[in-house]
């Protein structure tokens, strides 16, 4: 059993490692310009020369990949920053008090919730217009509420700890209690669920691109190069392949790090 809990996180973390060494190298460095044309080279399969072909302006898909799934982990890992932030902080306000703070926030929490995501997320960048920015801005504040009921339920059940009464008996002020003593003991259910939201926050942003409400040119996300290579599904599928392998691959390495953190924590989860 200890060998499969090891198995999923070090792979995870063997995958996701290559993957970020990949999109971290692309922003400094690619293959060929990313927005080069050529005539001469449209529509080339997959070679030594252009490992992933070329497009319909004779750009090199590999380097298009790069600097595209550079884009795509920004926007993941900002949204993800904001909502683990401001729920954290709900989440803790919520868990650690209850009574009328309990009963206020999470009422917010819920009318939040009560919208499916997607389409919140989509009210919020019509109201704040498209772009990267505030695509991040949208998903962040739609995040939030999950990290909340997290956090909340983790503190919950820590906040009559023994250590606990022991720092309030030593004097020790609420915000030294909700953010010294008892986040570190709620990183066991954190952790995790920041795997899922990074993974929720791909799949969002590649579908807001991919419908052409998301990130717009001059920048190119994997959801908006995936709508590109919808056009050219017939005569260069091999767009579509490297761009989707690379969306998938992402999504699958942090799920298995996500996973063999669940497993290490005995499958413990907070609602």
């Amino acid at each position: 059993m200890n060998r499969n809990k090891k198995g999923y996180l070090r792979a995870g973390l063997i995958l996701t490692c290559v993957l970020f060494a990949l999109i971290l190298l692309g922003f400094f460095w690619t293959p060929y310009d990313p927005t080069a044309m050529s005539g001469s080279e449209k529509f080339l399969g997959p070679s030594l020369r252009h490992i992933m072909g070329t497009d319909n302006f004779g750009r090199d898909i590999f380097s298009r990949v790069l600097k595209g799934a550079g884009l795509t982990a920004v926007i993941a890992l900002s949204t993800v920053a904001i909502g683990a932030v401001c729920g954290t902080i709900v989440g803790a306000l919520t868990g650690y008090f209850g009574g009328k703070v309990d009963a206020v926030l999470m009422r917010f929490n819920d009318a939040m919730t009560a919208f499916p995501s997607m389409l919140l997320a989509l009210v919020l960048i019509s109201v704040l217009g498209s772009g990267k920015y505030n695509v991040i801005l949208a998903l962040g504040i739609v995040f939030t509420p999950s990290f909340a009921r997290v956090t909340r339920s983790a503190y919950a059940s820590l906040r009559d700890a023994n250590y606990v009464k022991s720092a309030r008996l030593m004097g020790a002020g609420r915000a030294r209690i909700l953010f010294v003593h008892l986040l570190p003991n709620t990183m066991q259910v954190l952790l995790p669920a920041l795997t899922i939201g990074f993974n929720n926050a791909v799949l969002a942003e590649a579908s807001m691109s991919y419908l052409g409400i998301g990130v717009t040119p001059p920048d190119a996300s994997l959801g908006y190069m995936l709508s590109e290579a919808q056009s050219m599904i017939a005569s260069a599928p091999w767009y579509a392949v490297g761009t989707g392998l690379m969306i998938v691959l992402l999504i699958f390495g942090v799920g298995l790090i996500g996973e063999g953190l669940q497993r290490r924590n005995g499958g413990q989860r907070y609602a």
